[in-house]
């Protein structure tokens, strides 16, 4: 776990520390999604489709699969 300390600008800018930065694999001008749960302000990276796309799935299934899942899925919605 990697903590550090910073200080919030005039404008309510948030400003992580370069130490945080490298952490978190943080660059230039990439979207970052703020969530707050539990009064605890989260940071994630939010990847780029073509970034997404390079990558293997992390999940295999078949498409006889999926039809099964999501008809079992909506008959337990329906009760």
């Amino acid at each position: 776990m990697t903590t550090d300390e910073g200080k919030v600008g005039s404008k309510g800018e948030l400003f992580p520390s370069k130490r945080i930065r490298i952490a978190m694999g943080l660059k230039k001008n990439q979207i970052i999604k703020y969530s707050v749960i539990h009064g605890r302000l989260i940071v994630e990276i939010i990847p780029d489709p073509i970034t997404l796309l390079s990558q293997p799935p992390k999940v295999n299934i078949s498409w006889d699969e999926y039809k099964k899942d999501r008809l079992t899925l909506a008959k337990e919605l329906e009760t």
